[in-house]
């Protein structure tokens, strides 16, 4: 008997040895395996439709439900696409390395996109460049969703078939390669799952059975996954075991936890995943992306971090002046920047302007490590119009300035693929859904802008990329002999130094004790260990700072100067 609760593990196609079996859940009354083209009654047993065929790996397959044919939403792999037939894939294990697992306090993690990574956009062509991130000195890949989604490009997190990696970037065991090579060379490797919705184009969940989703409980994008049914909370817990235990990640990071809804349950359903995947191996990382500055995240849900944006909303809005959106809610200035780095973040039970509700709590005892800085992601880019990058807002000396300061703090910094060198390729919103769909996209995407000072008039809405054009995926990709240009390698040599001295630095390879305050227009940092200090200055004026005596200079963002010059930041050994 196949019981609910494992109904996430058990459905699809499983090969036992040289026969596959096959298990349907739905509502249908009639249930037919349609194999290789030939159609085959399931029968149902203990509430499951299943047959048991030979069928090697490679065999296609779909699912009849009272006569009309579905893709599996269960299926491993669909190599025609989330419309087509799911290949019956024999599940290879070999991994010639094990997990890679090291404390929060220790990571440094690094946010890429396989599609624009390389310009194949394949893991293969990834495994090529790992020993860049090697040398670069980050410790943890963070993968953008890999899960199938309606057509050949996306960012994937409008996923449908969320056990089959997406074809396009290669097969599973491609994918098994990749994250193998990895830890061979000491990474980790994590990866961003979505049970927050499903994608507008491929979802057949709902023709299964209506019971996977809820008109009850709204989010964004439509109909919530309806975690009171068995079914769909089991669809969610054990597809994150899968790619942990598959596929060997280290860890995930859950999309927009904040709109997860599990209202009628007695324990919500991250907490069950989470005690899930710790069932499988010890310490894997799980992250949250939310913006409710809400530290039970990690003290009940049982998550080990949260991205915290705060810091990223301060210090751009202090950079570029702007004061658009959500960034309304932020003042410019050092003082800000100072408190949200003391107190892990702005809001702690404010109600920030456009809200109509309090927004966040205290961090209290939460390390500082279980918060994920950034001064970049895939959002805070490709969510602008034009995908730009905060080295082309700012010049290039705000940027060391702003990069020094992210690798000096203590709560674990994320970057974007190609932020080490200040990479002029945008990242943009980009899509490949069919021409109805396609056009209301693009349409939605000028439209998100128009509330917006710089995109005010349509005129100025035609400029922004049209997500669906091919070339705006193109225009994405990563140019990696970019580097060799003198203003990139000044930049990534940079990168490398400030990594390698959080490394090595026994105060900055702690967690250790922090403040910060402002000093006028200067940011100082103080971290302490067993009586050791480091101190980081950080100009966001317009004249120059005159340094403390007696302390060492580590390291600087600019050009050496015996003051602090406009836009600098210099880490300092204390006396």
């Amino acid at each position: 008997m196949v019981e609910q609760n494992a109904l996430g593990s058990q459905l699809g196609a499983h090969v036992l040895g040289a026969q596959t079996r096959f298990a349907c859940y739905t509502q249908a009354s009639k249930v037919e395996l349609v194999l290789d083209g030939a159609r085959h009654a399931m029968p149902l047993q203990d509430g499951v439709h299943t047959l048991t065929l030979p069928a090697p790996h490679g065999s296609r397959y779909k699912f009849a439900l009272d006569g009309t044919e579905y893709p599996d939403p269960y299926a491993r792999f669909l190599p025609d696409g989330v419309h087509g037939a799911a290949m019956v894939i024999e599940p290879r294990r070999q991994f010639k390395h094990g997990h890679v697992v090291r404390p929060l306090h220790e990571q440094v993690i690094y946010e890429l996109h396989i599609g624009t990574f390389t310009q194949s956009g394949t893991y293969r062509a990834a495994i090529d460049k790992l020993p860049e991130l090697v040398k670069l000195g980050v410790t943890t890949l963070e993968l953008l969703p890999v899960a199938s989604f309606a057509g050949a490009r996306g960012w994937g997190y409008d996923g449908v078939a969320l056990w089959a990696p997406h074809a396009p970037y290669g097969t599973p065991d491609e994918l098994r390669a990749f994250v193998d090579e990895a830890h061979g060379l000491g990474l980790g490797v994590l990866l961003d799952v979505v049970y927050n919705h499903f994608g507008p184009a491929g979802n057949y969940l709902g023709a299964y059975h209506p019971a996977y989703f809820t008109k009850e409980v709204k989010n964004p994008w439509g109909d919530a996954p309806n975690y009171a049914h068995p079914a769909m909370r089991a669809f969610v817990i054990d597809n994150a075991r899968y790619w942990l235990e598959e596929f060997h990640f280290d860890g995930l990071r859950l999309d927009a936890v904040h709109e997860i809804h599990d209202p009628k349950s007695d324990k919500h359903v991250v907490r069950e995943l989470v005690e899930a995947a710790h069932r499988l191996f010890q310490a894997p990382l799980l992250i949250a992306e939310d913006d409710r500055n809400e530290p039970k995240l990690v003290t009940e849900l049982g998550l080990d971090a949260i991205w915290a944006d705060d810091f990223h909303h301060q210090l751009r809005v202090t950079l570029t002046g702007e004061r658009d959106g959500y960034y309304a809610g932020y003042q410019p200035g050092a003082a800000g920047i100072a408190r949200a780095i003391e107190h892990g973040w702005l809001y702690e039970g404010e109600t920030p302007p456009g809200r109509d509700a309090p927004r966040g709590h205290p961090r209290g005892d939460l390390p500082r490590s279980a918060l994920v800085y950034c001064i970049q992601n895939h959002d805070q880019i490709g969510n602008r119009a034009l995908g730009e990058r905060l080295n082309d807002d700012v010049e290039l000396e705000a940027y060391c300035m702003a990069s020094t300061l992210l690798l000096f703090l203590p709560s674990t910094p994320m970057l974007f693929m190609g932020q080490e060198w200040a990479t002029r390729a945008p990242f943009l919103f980009f899509s490949d859904h069919d021409a109805e769909l396609g056009e209301a996209v693009s349409r939605g995407r000028r439209e998100e802008f128009k509330h917006f000072a710089a995109f005010s008039d349509a005129e100025r809405r035609a400029r922004i990329p049209d997500p669906q054009d091919a070339q705006t995926f193109q225009r994405s990709k990563l140019p990696w002999d970019e580097r060799d240009e003198p203003e990139h390698a000044r930049v990534l040599e940079l990168y490398e130094a400030l990594l390698d001295l959080r490394q090595q630095d026994p105060v900055l390879r702690t967690e250790g004790e922090l403040s910060a305050e402002a000093l006028g227009d200067v940011l100082r940092v103080r971290r302490s260990h067993q009586g050791q200090e480091r101190v980081l200055l950080a100009n966001f004026g317009k004249t120059a700072f005159e340094l403390p005596e007696g302390y060492t200079e580590l390291l600087r963002s600019g050009e050496h100067s015996v003051d602090l010059l406009p836009l600098q930041a210099v880490i300092l050994a204390g006396p």
